[in-house]
């Protein structure tokens, strides 16, 4: 979904700035229907975009069935400015990144972010695969092990994160295949057209790995999510911010969910997918299989079948920001009532892309409070309308 990049060229074009030479006005590339999205290859750095995002969330589960939710982003941004400068220490390209654990025996966020610009073996997204790091930060597709089990179509990932209050070393393993969201990859955000994004979502990630918490080491299993999206254009200056959902579903299929929403407060446009299951393929009498097992199917939502209901909110104590924590939202026929694990999931991130947003793990239940899955839920703009 649309992404905190959203607010990162304030900030990279401040940072820019201090370059020595300046280049002229940039014409960046936009997104348009009709590109299709090849993997591995786009998994990598679209360089010649403005914005882009590798956004990767989950519920984590230890050894002693504790649950916790996660969050690793990295942002990358081309600020356009200093693009003739041949000095290595130009900020042509610019890379951020947030981490966050949600764990409710603490009550709140705890979270750490960073920033730099690329060069210097230090900072890079890498074209061509997924590979982006900031120092000992990084998010990278690893090859199989051969000891796996994994087939030659599933991709793996690793996400290592060391931060002052946690450590993660996960590896996130591909069960499903692609699911493109919007049509077959472009994601519309806007009513006018040319605000949109190329975007994928790999839902339902089988998680395994180690979380270091106040120097206990935790063996955790789980599920996570992880969106990739670039763009040049994607909110235009009548927008504030967005509510995005990615849930996994309990019966392996999977939903996203969003709104943009204008300076009062107002929808301006809404789109969403939901992936059924992969069906197992019938059995005869005999006990053999009567056909090959049938794909999952993907419903693409329009504005008009998306809703979205707060039915609770939560002020910060720190900030004053009051949040619409818990929703009811309906996409096409389905209802899905969002639950936070904790309320306090306020992400502060105004030393890196300058902006205070609230994104949190959320279990979802039906109408009758029977479950349906987990996820994560993102708020923007609830406090300073989000700008490029």
């Amino acid at each position: 979904m649309t992404r905190i990049l959203m607010a990162l060229c304030l900030a990279c074009l401040t940072v820019a700035s201090l370059s020595a030479v300046v280049s002229a006005a940039v014409d960046y590339p936009r997104a348009v229907p009709g590109y299709v999205i090849h993997l591995p290859a786009d998994e990598g750095s679209h360089p010649e975009f403005r914005t882009e995002w590798w956004y990767v969330t989950g519920w984590l589960e230890d050894e002693a069935g504790q649950s916790r939710g996660f969050q690793v982003t990295f942002f990358r941004s081309r600020p356009g400015t200093a693009e003739n400068n041949p000095s290595a220490f130009a900020a042509k390209q610019l890379l951020f990144a947030h981490a966050a654990l949600s764990d409710p025996r603490r009550g709140r966020l705890l979270r750490d972010e960073r920033a730099a610009r690329e060069g210097f073996g230090l900072a890079a997204a890498r074209s061509g695969d997924l590979h982006v790091f900031i120092d000992d930060w990084v998010l990278q597709r690893v090859p199989a092990l051969p000891s796996s089990g994994e087939s030659g179509g599933e991709s793996s990932y690793r996400a290592r994160i060391a931060s002052r209050d946690f450590q993660l070393d996960l590896r996130l393993r591909a069960v499903q295949p692609v699911l493109l969201q919007g049509q077959d990859g472009f994601s519309q955000k806007q009513p006018d057209a040319r605000f949109a994004s190329h975007y994928y979502s790999l839902p339902q990630l089988e998680v395994s790995g180690r979380l270091v918490l106040e120097q206990r080491v935790h063996q955790v299993r789980g599920k996570a999510w992880l969106d990739h999206e670039w763009s040049s254009a994607i909110m235009d200056e009548q927008s504030r911010g967005w509510d995005w959902v990615g849930l996994n579903l309990n019966d392996g299929g999977a939903l996203m969910a969003f709104q943009v929403r204008d300076l009062q407060g107002r929808r301006q446009w809404a789109a969403g997918s939901l992936r059924s299951a992969p069906r197992a393929a019938e059995t005869n009498a005999g006990g053999r299989d009567a056909g090959p097992t049938l794909g999952p199917s993907v419903q693409t939502f329009n504005p008009e079948q998306i809703e979205w209901q707060p039915l609770r909110r939560w002020r910060s104590p720190r900030t004053g920001i009051e949040y619409p924590i818990a929703w009811r939202v309906r996409a096409g026929t389905g209802v899905f009532v969002l639950r936070p694990l904790l309320e306090d999931q306020e992400n502060d991130a105004r030393g890196s892309t300058g902006t205070l947003y609230w994104e949190g793990a959320v279990s979802a239940e039906d109408e009758q409070g029977r479950p349906l899955g987990r996820g994560y839920l993102e708020l923007t703009g609830y406090a300073d309308p989000v700008k490029f």
